[in-house]
């Protein structure tokens, strides 16, 4: 007998071909392209600013370490502000501010300055990681939920790569003010195709209100032992990923390869396997269960990091795709995962989805200084080092959360 979706169906949110569940992808998707792009902008022309600002590799760094930690501080109030005034009334207010940011680092008059800029950037972009996933959450059916999670992951990845490809061909032909000036103008658009294509949140219902109220929240979502193993998978996954490619650009401009900064910045062209990865791993997640294929990405991340020890530069290309490919694949799962655990087990999703954007930032920050220390200590087998080793923790972690109670989730 043919299956057919029933009123209560439809009422749990949008289904998959639905003209609001396309909006949605397609709003969520220019979302995570502007978020990442803008955030990770700087991460391809850090040879460049150390030259023009007279700083060393690993002061250039702070420039996403700062933004990093300032969006990580930042998220701890925009999760729970979001439960009390609307996911949609954020994610424009945080696109439109990170746009004027972005602009102001463009113009940026000396390192200072500039360094500040980054912080209130990282302030400004807040309002989309704390919230997307709960987002998606409420307002899509729960057979599609890990899949769409997956394609807003993609959308993340995708900007990852416009962050660092557009800034790094831009900065070698015309300098780091109109790279930064490009990125900018590139998050503008994104912002007006969110403007018009997001729906507004149709199940969501507001938390209630004080500061009682909001420790309590905070309280359960740290005491759920499957959220805070998803919360370390996040933070140590992602610094994995951007201890390796904040000082990827000095290794291949250095002996044996000699690459300039275009060419060098050519290696992000390994993001899109992000994207396919990211969505692939949560239709996988939807059809085997989360707990069965958060761990094979981790491995993959693992064999990829071990890989770029080769100074063949068509090998270290390859290891850097299987990085990109496992990351966003644990990503795509973790970060779909949280606010459907949450749910199930009475803990509020913007709480939670807020708490893993803060680990995973912190992680970016305080692992990804930690690659450029590795770099300036011990070279490129240093930075491996640690990459590895996060993604090891990872998939430690991972096959940890398979004993755990499921909760249906």
């Amino acid at each position: 007998m043919a299956s057919t979706i029933t009123a209560p169906d439809l009422d749990a949110g949008h289904l998959p071909g639905s003209r609001g569940y396309n909006r949605v992808v397609i709003a969520l998707f220019a979302a995570g392209l502007a978020t990442f792009e803008l955030l990770y902008s700087t991460q391809a022309i850090l040879p460049e600013l150390a030259t023009r600002f007279d700083v060393t590799s690993t002061d250039t760094t702070l420039t996403l370490s700062l933004t990093t930690a300032s969006l990580a501080v930042a998220l701890l109030v925009a999760g729970p502000l979001s439960d009390v005034v609307g996911r949609t009334r954020l994610i424009h207010l945080s696109m439109a501010l990170s746009v004027l940011c972005a602009v102001g680092c463009a113009l940026a008059p000396t390192w200072p300055v500039l360094l500040v800029l980054r912080c209130l950037m990282g302030v400004s972009l807040a309002g989309l990681p704390a919230v997307a996933t709960a987002y998606l959450r409420e307002e899509l059916h729960p057979s599609t939920q890990a899949r769409a999670a997956g394609l807003y992951i993609g959308g993340t990845a995708l900007g990852g790569m416009a962050g660092r490809l557009v800034t790094g061909f831009t900065a070698e032909l015309a300098g780091w003010r109109w790279s930064l000036a490009s990125a900018a103008l590139l998050a503008l658009a994104c912002a007006v195709v969110v403007r018009r294509t997001l729906p507004d949140s149709q199940h969501f219902t507001p938390a209630p209100t004080g500061v009682r109220t909001m420790l309590a929240m905070a309280r359960r979502a740290v005491s759920d032992r499957t959220l805070v193993g998803l919360y370390v998978i996040g933070g140590c996954s992602v610094g994995a990923m951007v201890a390796m490619l904040n000082v990827v650009g000095f290794r291949l401009e250095a002996p044996p390869f000699g690459l300039g900064l275009g060419a060098a910045s050519l290696v992000f062209l390994v993001y899109p396997l992000g994207t396919v990865s990211a969505a692939s791993f949560g239709r996988l997640a939807d059809r085997l269960g989360r707990r069965a294929v958060l761990p094979v990405g981790a491995g993959v991340a693992v064999a990829g990091a071990l890989l770029t020890f080769s100074e063949w530069l068509p090998l270290v290309i390859a290891g850097l795709g299987l990085l990109v490919i496992g990351f966003f694949a644990v990503h795509g799962v973790a970060s779909g995962w949280v606010p459907a655990r949450a749910h199930a087990g009475g803990v509020s999703a913007g709480q939670a989805a807020s708490l893993y954007t803060f680990t995973y930032y912190v992680g970016s920050s305080v692992f990804g200084s930690l690659g450029a220390t590795a770099w300036a200590g011990a070279g490129w087998p240093g930075v491996v080092g640690v990459s590895a080793t996060l993604m090891c923790v990872t998939g430690a972690v991972a096959l940890r959360l398979r004993t755990t109670r499921s909760l249906l989730a």
